[in-house]
């Protein structure tokens, strides 16, 4: 393998534990079971939640009963106010509170979640998030004010942190090292049906006359909420976490391991499941894993952790869930146009994302997923800046054909963010880290992706009302520099087993430098030592 080679990566055969030579380990038996499709299939679903809520609020945002109720300055710049520029109509400080207030409670609830996944299971943590978001959607379904409004939200976002810090945790440590990409990627599956069943309910519910259409827009998101919770109470604990909480207790991790392998030969994989394990916790009582994730040795993991959920809300997707509708409002068309045309774009990225969630993850790989992605992306963005800047002025209207041609731009963008970043950054993110800093390392990356999808619900409309046009430059540059990011550093984990994960990086190369040396781990306690020394001091003083 050439040492110029960004992807860096040697073929799965290769892949091994914690050492670094080039042993063939022994292949895990087994096959997809239908037991572990079924429990990876609810536990996904859990990503109707979010994808939900994102496209509720977004169409709920251009109903013009909904405005009128709770944000009349917005309604009332929207429908007679002719000296807005079309860029600023729908810029609202509480209006884009509303949408993002829920990405902050998700923040701080995705760090609680990782205690609680790691003391008492991926399970239970999925049912908090359940009944939280179900708490939310009556709130939100009630509201009589704004204050309702962001209280709901507020709720929906502590049960979206729970579910999204455990939910793809759960289906990677369920899934066969073969699929992985299969069923983890189910999960930006039903975030994208989410999102598409908000488009039609919003669609249906603003032809209500009486104007209440809303309540039933955010009072369905409890439907989804009651089939989370309904069936996780019938899924197993994953095999990982059964010997991670119940002190070894190999026998019922074995049997749940039997049951969604499919075959009684499951001792290999049971023995590098346990000394993991036995590693973790090792590693558990000397350091906590949101401390020990800051060592040199795990440098790799932090910066995926921090920067591919960040790079993934940069894209500018969320600003098109979020804002779809009230984007094609912005460029003349109806109420009624601008949700079918949300509407039309969802379906164009599910298709992308099961297409390539089910059939080329696991065939082609992660990387060459991304690249595409990335490229189509940014090509998308130039493309609809350009057409902005030449038709959509401060006043007026653009004509039928251009608003169709943007129309399909946002279709061609969401499709290939579909089939690349969509269900990649939360695969990826959900199988790199070792058990160790696992749950650690997924809170802090959904703990990232809340915080900059805040930041970008939050400015969204600000930067469409200063930059206007210019948006959509700005979310190219992103988009190429992330493209970047995936050539240079990131490497292919396809079909790799999650504990011997390590390899990756250690035959990467730029990673390779982080690979821990003999005598790392005495020096490593020996520091801790002095460290510890050195709080007592300052403690005595």
């Amino acid at each position: 393998m050439a040492m110029n080679d960004p992807s860096a990566a040697p073929p799965p055969s290769k892949f091994i534990s914690n050492s670094k030579d080039d042993r063939r380990p022994e292949p895990y038996e087994g096959k997809v079971t239908s037991f572990v499709v079924l429990s990876c299939i609810v536990a996904a679903s859990g990503g109707i939640l979010f994808g939900y809520d994102i496209g509720i609020s977004g169409g709920v945002s251009a109903t013009a009963s909904f405005l009128k109720r709770f944000f009349p300055h917005v309604y009332h710049e929207m429908v007679s106010d002719s000296h807005i520029s079309n860029y600023c109509k729908f810029n609202s400080v509480i209006l884009t509170t509303f949408t993002s207030s829920l990405y902050i409670a998700g923040l701080a609830a995705s760090l609680i979640a990782s205690v609680i996944t790691d003391k008492y299971g991926r399970r239970k943590s999925m049912l908090i998030g359940g009944l939280l978001f179900l708490a939310g959607s009556a709130v939100g379904g009630a509201a009589m004010n704004v204050y309702m409004l962001i209280t709901a939200r507020i709720l929906l976002g502590f049960g979206i942190g729970f579910t999204n810090q455990s939910i793809p945790l759960y289906l990677s440590e369920m899934s066969p090292p073969k699929y992985r990409g299969a069923l983890t990627g189910g999960f930006d599956i039903c975030v994208s049906f989410g999102i598409l069943v908000a488009n039609l309910v919003n669609y249906g519910t603003q032809k209500i006359k009486a104007g209440w259409g809303w309540r039933i827009s955010l009072s369905l998101a409890a439907i989804p909420a009651v089939l989370l919770f309904t069936g996780v109470l019938f899924l197993p604990e994953t095999p990982t976490n059964i010997i991670l909480r119940r002190a070894g207790n190999l026998d019922e991790a074995r049997r749940v391991l039997q049951k969604i392998r499919g075959t009684k030969n499951v001792e290999k994989e049971l023995e590098d499941l346990a000394t993991a394990v036995t590693n973790a916790s090792k590693a558990a009582r000397e350091q906590s894993p949101f401390r020990r994730i800051f060592r040199r040795n795990y440098r790799p993991h932090l910066v995926m952790a921090l920067f591919l959920p960040f790079f993934q809300q940069v894209t500018g997707i969320n600003a098109v869930n979020f804002y779809a509708p009230v984007m094609f409002r912005t460029i003349g068309q109806k109420e009624s146009a601008s949700l079918m045309s949300a509407v039309i774009t969802r379906c164009i990225s599910l298709t992308c994302t099961v297409v390539a969630s089910l059939g080329l993850v696991d065939r082609l790989g992660r990387r060459p997923l991304f690249l595409t992605g990335g490229l189509v992306m940014f090509v998308a963005h130039v493309v609809l800046g350009g057409l902005l800047a030449a038709n959509l002025h401060d006043h007026g209207t653009v004509r039928t054909g251009v608003a169709y041609l943007v129309l399909i731009m946002v279709c061609v963008f969401v499709g290939s963010y579909g089939w690349s970043w969509g269900p990649l950054a939360w695969l990826v993110t959900s199988e790199i880290f070792p058990l160790e800093i696992r749950s650690a390392g997924q809170s802090i990356q959904v703990a990232v992706n809340f915080l900059s999808t805040f930041a970008v619900a939050q400015s969204v409309l600000e930067m469409l009302c200063s930059l206007k046009f210019g948006t959509f430059f700005l979310f190219a540059g992103f988009v190429l520099l992330m493209t970047s990011f995936v050539y240079f550093l990131l490497p292919e984990t396809k079909g790799v087993p999650l504990d011997q994960m390590v390899s990756v990086w250690n035959q990467h190369w730029y990673w390779k430098r982080f690979a821990p040396g003999d005598g790392d781990e005495e020096k490593d306690i020996e520091q801790r030592k002095k460290e510890k020394a050195a709080n007592v001091l300052r403690s005595a003083e």
